[in-house]
């Protein structure tokens, strides 16, 4: 079996993830994960599959009619079977909440690499500040890092965005 990962993008629509699911399905694949939002009036989505090795080409040029037609820039790559780049030990939920600023996605990946850790999953949005006005931003991250990292260290990094932020970070 091959592990593929799919990339696509487009206009929203009624339909587009039935027709990716429905063609998957039918070469045999198995949709195994996947995160999907519509942003901005685009659909974006990123889907994790199995399909077997001998239908991976079928499977292919089964998708390039919806790429033809103009309803979504896919992108398929095979995942390598070899070991993860991901690094190996403690596991940490970051939960961040304050005034959006620009600059803050760049100063939490900063901040979370210079401690050697790494964002295995990252979810943000942005929503009108009920009383004070502006914009709240809010995120939410799954962070890998050695098996030395705690959460103190987490914490203490992403704190640094500042004082105006809600933190929570847990272990596990």
């Amino acid at each position: 079996m091959a592990t593929i990962v799919l990339t696509a993008l487009g206009d929203d629509q009624t339909g587009l993830v039935d027709a990716l699911a429905g063609t998957i399905s039918e070469h045999g694949g198995n949709w195994e994960r996947s995160h999907m939002a519509q942003l901005a009036g685009k659909f974006a989505g990123i889907v994790v599959a199995s399909v077997p090795d001998a239908r991976v080409d079928g499977l292919v040029s089964a998708l390039e009619p919806l790429e033809a037609q103009g309803l979504l820039d896919l992108t398929i790559e095979r995942a390598d079977d070899g070991a993860s780049t991901a690094v190996a030990g403690a596991t940490f939920s970051v939960e961040l909440v304050g005034q959006d600023r620009l600059g803050i996605i760049h100063d939490l990946a900063s901040s979370l690499a210079g401690i050697g850790a790494s964002i295995d999953e990252l979810t943000t949005q942005t929503s009108d500040a009920p009383m004070a006005g502006g914009q709240l931003f809010e995120a939410q991250a799954t962070v890998t890092g050695p098996s030395t990292l705690t959460a103190a260290a987490v914490e203490d990094a992403v704190s640094d965005l500042g004082r105006d932020f809600q933190l929570d970070v847990k272990a596990g």
